[in-house]
C-alpha cells in the first residue's frame, strides 16, 4: 500500500511561490517554527527520538514535497528566503490577536537599492497607529495646580511649540506588484491593512491607543485625498466600516469606561473630547479637532467626586484612548432607561410541530433563562404561539394562589387584539418558576394539532401593540410561510426564472406591510429577529425586512429537523448564545468628521431616520456598518477625524455612549492613496454595494459593476502610476491590492451572487443578508473561505500554543483544486458552513485515526461530528476544526456554529459539487476560473 500510495504524490507539487506566512500576522494566528524572516527548512530524515511520530499519510507527502502545505509554511522544501516581497512584519499582538505595527516602510533599504519589502518593520520609520514621541507631559505634579504651571510653560495659547513644525511623515510607500507573473498567496489576505501613518506628537498624549484599532472602525483609505476631484481621479472608495462591538459580552469587550459623566463636548459640532483635540488657554480651553471651535474645558475634569481630589488629567481614558464608553447623565436620556423585553413569537403550526422546532425552542428558552441580561432584574418576557389564530398566555407572578398560566385565544386577525394587555409580559425575576413550568407545557399544549396555516404578521401587529409603549425585541421563530391574516405571503417560487434576468423579482418583498410595519417598530424602539426553518419556501426575502430596517437579523435554517442531532444542536447553541448576548437598546448611532467630510450612504441593518442619523430600536454586537464619506472641501489639515458614537441604554438600564475617534493623515498624492487602500475595507465595501445593486437592478448588473469597478481601478492605476507601460505584458497593481482582484471575483461567486439556476431564491436571499450585515473578519472569510490541508499540517498545528493559549491552526491554502491531492484531507471553512474533503485515495491509516473506522467505505457522507477518539492525530483534528470555528479569536461577536459536512471526493454528486462551489478559483458552473478571470482584465486594461 506504501509503495503505491507514494506513487501517487505529483512529483514537484511545490506552490509556486514558497512562501512561508510570516509568523503573528493573521487575525487565527497562524505560526511558524522558525525566527521571523527565516523559511523552515525542508525535513530530513527521520524525526528525533522522543519527537512527534509521523503519520504514514502525512510523513510521505512530507518527504515528496508534494503536500499542500509543501510550500505555505512549516514544510518549504526549496532553500532560500520567499520569493514574494511580504516580510517583516512586526509579530507583537494586541489582546485581540491583531498584530500591532502592521506594514512599516524602511526608506533605507530603498534608498540603498534592496529588494522594497512591503510592510518591514524599522525602527526609525514612522509607522501606524504607533504612539507620539513623548513631548507632551505625561506625569503632571501636584494635581490641578501642578498642571496649570506646566500648560503655562508650555505656552498653549501661543503658536505651535517646534517640535509640532516637523516635516510631514513619509506615508506608505507605493510598491508594484505583477498580477500576471506572481501567483496570489492566500496567507496576504491575512495581512493587517497599511498603517494610518500620523505626524509626531498628533496626540494629545503618547497613548499607543491613541487612534482607533482597525478591529472598530476601518477606512477603505488610510490616507485621505484633500479634495473631491483627487478622490474621483483615484476610483477609489472612501468609507468607514464600523464594527462598534468585537464581542457578545461585555466582559470580553476591553473598552474603558469614563464613569465620572465629565462628558466635554465641541459647542458647535457637539463632537466629543478625544486624544487628537488641542489645549489653550493654561489647559482651560481645548480646540476641537473636527471644526476648531475653541470650548472651555468643564470645571470637573481634573476632579475626582468620589475620593474629593484632582485628578490627573493625562491618566483620563478620553484622552488616553480612541475608543472609550461615557456613562451618560440625565440631559442624554428622554425617559427613564427602558428595561429588556422579549416577546416570543413562536410558531405552533403542523410544520413546527412535526419537525420538533416548537419542543427545542421551548426547551432551549428555558435552559437559557439563567444567561438571558437580568442584572437590573427588570428584564421581561411575553409569549405569543402563533397557527390560524393567537395564542396569548397570562403568565401569572410566583407564589399569587391561582399559579396556573391561562391561554388566550383570539381568531380575528384583521384587527387583532390584546385580550389582557396589563399581564402579558411578565417580570423574570418574579415570575421565573411559572415560566419555566409553562415552558415545559408549551409543547404538549399543541402536540396533536393539524393545523398548517400561519398568521404571523397578525402576531406581529398584536406584537407591536403589546411591547410598543416599552419597546423591546420581537423574536419571531416560525417553520411556515405566513399564508394567513396581515401580511400574507404567496408561493412564488418559480425555478424558470431562477438564473434569468426576472430572478430579482423573487428578491424583493412581496408584500408592502413587511416595510411599512418595520418603520412603526423602529419608531416604537421595536426590533424584530427572525428565525426561519421552513424545509420550504419561506420568501426570506419579504421576511427579512423586518430585521433590516429594525436593527435585527436573519437567521435560516433550510430543512432543519429536530430528529438530526446536529440541527437540534446547532439552534439551541446559537439561539442560547442569541438570548445571552448583551444588546444595547433604543440606540442610535452617528459619525462626526473634520470640517470638509460629510457622511453620504450609510449602508446595513437600521432606519436612517435623518441624513446622518441611523436609528437601531435594539444593537445586536454581531453585525458591521458601512458609512461611504464625501469630500465637500478642500481639506487644509495634515489630518482628519471622524469620530463615530452610539448612545444607547445597555441590558443593564445604564445610558452609555461608545465613542471610536479614528485620525488619518491627508495627502495630495495618488500614489499616497493607492498606497494606503486597505483590499478588505474595500471589499466590503463593495459587498454592501452589490446587494443593494442586486436588490434594485437584478444579480447581472451587481455582478457587472463588481468587474467594471475592477477594471476601471486596474486602469486607473495603469494610467496614472504605471506610466501607460504593462511593464512587458504584465499587470500592475499596489502590493497592498493584491488581494483585491480574487476577491472581487469570489465575491461574484458568492452564494448571493452567483450565476447559477440551482439557487433557490431563500438561499440566495440569506446569502445577501449575510453580505450586508457580518462583520469584516467574518465577511472576507465568507467571500474566500478557508481551506486548510491536515493530512500534511505541521506538528504544531491542532496543539495550543504556550505564548498565546490558542490553538495553532495550520497554514491557508489557495482555494484551488489544484491545491487537492486524492489522498488528502482537507478543511473548507466559510465561517458558516465546514466541509471535511477526503480524498478519494485517502489511506486506511488516515480514516483510522480521524474517523474511526477500517475502511473509507465504511464512512459516510453528510452532516456530522467527528468522534472523540484517543489518538493524537484525531484531537488536532478536532482542534482546528473548534479553533476555525471561534470567533472571538477573529475580534468579532457571533452566534454561528458551522455546521460539519463530511464530503468524499468519490461520495455523493450534490454534496461533492457543493463543497467543490467554494473554490472560488476554479471554473465552475457558468463562472469563470482565477486564470480567466486575469486574463480578462488583462485584456479589457490593455485597450
Amino acid at each position: 500500500m506504501s509503495q503505491q500510495y507514494s506513487q501517487q504524490i505529483p512529483p514537484g507539487g511545490q506552490d509556486g511561490y514558497g512562501q512561508a506566512v510570516p509568523p503573528g500576522q493573521s487575525y487565527e494566528n497562524y505560526e511558524t517554527q522558525s525566527p521571523p524572516g527565516v523559511p523552515p527548512g525542508p525535513p530530513t530524515g527521520p524525526p528525533a527520538a522522543g519527537g512527534r511520530k509521523k503519520r504514514a499519510y502525512a510523513g510521505q507527502a512530507y518527504e515528496f514535497g508534494a503536500g499542500a502545505n509543501a510550500g505555505l509554511g512549516g514544510q518549504q522544501t526549496g532553500g532560500g528566503a520567499p520569493a514574494a516581497p511580504y516580510s517583516g512584519y512586526s509579530a507583537q499582538q494586541d489582546a485581540a490577536g491583531y498584530p500591532q505595527g502592521g506594514y512599516q516602510q524602511n526608506p533605507a533599504a530603498v534608498q540603498q537599492g534592496q529588494t522594497p519589502m512591503y510592510g518591514q518593520q524599522d525602527a526609525g520609520a514612522p509607522g501606524g497607529y504607533q504612539p507620539p514621541q513623548p513631548a507632551y507631559p505625561t506625569q503632571p505634579q501636584g494635581g490641578v495646580p501642578g498642571m496649570t504651571q506646566q500648560f503655562g510653560q508650555m505656552n498653549m495659547n501661543q503658536p505651535p511649540p517646534p517640535q509640532q513644525q516637523v516635516k510631514a511623515p513619509q506615508l506608505n510607500q507605493l510598491y508594484p506588484a505583477d498580477l500576471s507573473n506572481s501567483p496570489f498567496n492566500v496567507a496576504e489576505l491575512d495581512y493587517l491593512p497599511p498603517p494610518a501613518v500620523l505626524p509626531p506628537n498628533t496626540s494629545v498624549t503618547p497613548s499607543p491607543h491613541a487612534n482607533c484599532p482597525p478591529k472598530y472602525v476601518r477606512s477603505t483609505l488610510n490616507a485621505i485625498p484633500t479634495t473631491h476631484s483627487l478622490l474621483k481621479k483615484s476610483k477609489l472608495p472612501f468609507a468607514l466600516v464600523i464594527q462598534p462591538y468585537t464581542s457578545l459580552h461585555d466582559n470580553e469587550d476591553p473598552v474603558p469606561v469614563v464613569p465620572d459623566q465629565v462628558i466635554s463636548r465641541c459647542r458647535r459640532c457637539r463632537s466629543y473630547i478625544n486624544p487628537f483635540v488641542t489645549f489653550l488657554d493654561h489647559g482651560h480651553r481645548w480646540r476641537c479637532n473636527m471644526c476648531s471651535l475653541t470650548n472651555d474645558v468643564p470645571q470637573a475634569f481634573d476632579w475626582d467626586a468620589t475620593t474629593q481630589k484632582g485628578l490627573d488629567r493625562w491618566q483620563r481614558p478620553d484622552l488616553n484612548h480612541a475608543v472609550v464608553e461615557f456613562i451618560a447623565p440625565q440631559e442624554y436620556m428622554v425617559r427613564s432607561p427602558q428595561p429588556l423585553v422579549y416577546l416570543f413569537l413562536i410558531d405552533v403550526s403542523y410544520a413546527s410541530v412535526t419537525s420538533g422546532l416548537l419542543a427545542t425552542a421551548a426547551r432551549c428558552i428555558r435552559e437559557s433563562l439563567d444567561r438571558i441580561p437580568n442584572a437590573d432584574r427588570r428584564t421581561r418576557l411575553g409569549f405569543i404561539a402563533v397557527d390560524s389564530s393567537l395564542h396569548f398566555f397570562n403568565i401569572p407572578r410566583d407564589g399569587t394562589e391561582n399559579a396556573d398560566t391561562s391561554m388566550l385565544v383570539v381568531s380575528d386577525l384583521d384587527e387583532p387584539f390584546l385580550p389582557t394587555p396589563a399581564d402579558l409580559l411578565v417580570t423574570l425575576t418574579e415570575a421565573r418558576e411559572n415560566i419555566e413550568n409553562f415552558l415545559d407545557k408549551l409543547q404538549e399544549m399543541f402536540a396533536n394539532t393539524q393545523n398548517g396555516a400561519s398568521a404571523m404578521g397578525s402576531a406581529l401587529r398584536s406584537g407591536h401593540k403589546l411591547i410598543g409603549p416599552v419597546g423591546g425585541k420581537m423574536t419571531v421563530v416560525t417553520a411556515s410561510l405566513p399564508n394567513i391574516g396581515s401580511g400574507r405571503l404567496e408561493m412564488r417560487e418559480d425555478k424558470k426564472l431562477l438564473g434569468t434576468s426576472k430572478e430579482s423579482s423573487l428578491l424583493g418583498t412581496s408584500n408592502s406591510f413587511y416595510k411599512s410595519f418595520a418603520v412603526e417598530c423602529s419608531k416604537q424602539q421595536i426590533s424584530v429577529d427572525m428565525f426561519l426553518f421552513s424545509s420550504q419556501y419561506q420568501d426570506v426575502a419579504s421576511l427579512s425586512c423586518l430585521p433590516r430596517y429594525t436593527g435585527g437579523q436573519t437567521f435560516f435554517y433550510p430543512g432543519w429537523n429536530a430528529a438530526r442531532e446536529d440541527d437540534a444542536m446547532k439552534f439551541a447553541k446559537e439561539f442560547s448564545d442569541y438570548l445571552s448576548a448583551e444588546i444595547g437598546l433604543e440606540a442610535v448611532l452617528r459619525v462626526r468628521a473634520t470640517t470638509g467630510l460629510r457622511m453620504n450612504t450609510f449602508y446595513g441593518n437600521f432606519f436612517n431616520r435623518s441624513s446622518d442619523l441611523c436609528a437601531f430600536p435594539a444593537f445586536p454586537r454581531d453585525q458591521a456598518y458601512v458609512v461611504e464619506v464625501a469630500i465637500d472641501e478642500t481639506i487644509t489639515k495634515p489630518v482628519a477625524c471622524m469620530q463615530t458614537a452610539v448612545l444607547h441604554t445597555t441590558c443593564n438600564g445604564e445610558r452609555r455612549i461608545r465613542v471610536m475617534t479614528l485620525a488619518l493623515p491627508t495627502t495630495q498624492q495618488l500614489a499616497d492613496v493607492y498606497a494606503s487602500a486597505d483590499q478588505q475595507a474595500i471589499t466590503t465595501y463593495f459587498s454592501h454595494k452589490a446587494v443593494e445593486r442586486a436588490l434594485n437592478g437584478g444579480l447581472e448588473s451587481a455582478r457587472d459593476s463588481i468587474q467594471a469597478k475592477l477594471v476601471e481601478l486596474l486602469s486607473t492605476y495603469k494610467k496614472e502610476l504605471a506610466g501607460g507601460s504593462m511593464g512587458g505584458g504584465g499587470l500592475q497593481f499596489p502590493l497592498n491590492l493584491r488581494g483585491l482582484p480574487i476577491l472581487f471575483l469570489a465575491l461574484t461567486k458568492n452564494l448571493g451572487l452567483r450565476k447559477s439556476s440551482q439557487i433557490p431564491s431563500d438561499m440566495r436571499s440569506a446569502a445577501l443578508c449575510l453580505l450586508s450585515t457580518l462583520p469584516l473578519p467574518l465577511l472576507i472569510q465568507y467571500i474566500y473561505p478557508k481551506m486548510f490541508s491536515l493530512h500534511d499540517m505541521p506538528d504544531d498545528a491542532g496543539t495550543v500554543d504556550e505564548k498565546t493559549g490558542e490553538i495553532i491552526l495550520p497554514p491557508p491554502i489557495n482555494l484551488s483544486s489544484e491545491r487537492l491531492v486524492p489522498y488528502g484531507l482537507y478543511l473548507i471553512d466559510d465561517g458558516q458552513t465546514q466541509f471535511m474533503w477526503v480524498g478519494r485515495d485517502a489511506v486506511p491509516q488516515l480514516v483510522t485515526d480521524v474517523f474511526g473506522l477500517a475502511d473509507k467505505t465504511q464512512l459516510k457522507v453528510g452532516k456530522q461530528r467527528l468522534p472523540e477518539l484517543d489518538n493524537d492525530f484525531n484531537e488536532r483534528v478536532r482542534a482546528v476544526i473548534s479553533k476555525s470555528r471561534d470567533h472571538k479569536a477573529k475580534g468579532v461577536g457571533s452566534i454561528i456554529v458551522p455546521h460539519l459536512y463530511v464530503v468524499k471526493e468519490d461520495g455523493e454528486p450534490g454534496l461533492r459539487l457543493w463543497a467543490q462551489t467554494m473554490l472560488v478559483e476554479d471554473r465552475a458552473d457558468q463562472g469563470v476560473s482565477l486564470q480567466q478571470w486575469m486574463g480578462m482584465m488583462r485584456e479589457k486594461v490593455s485597450f
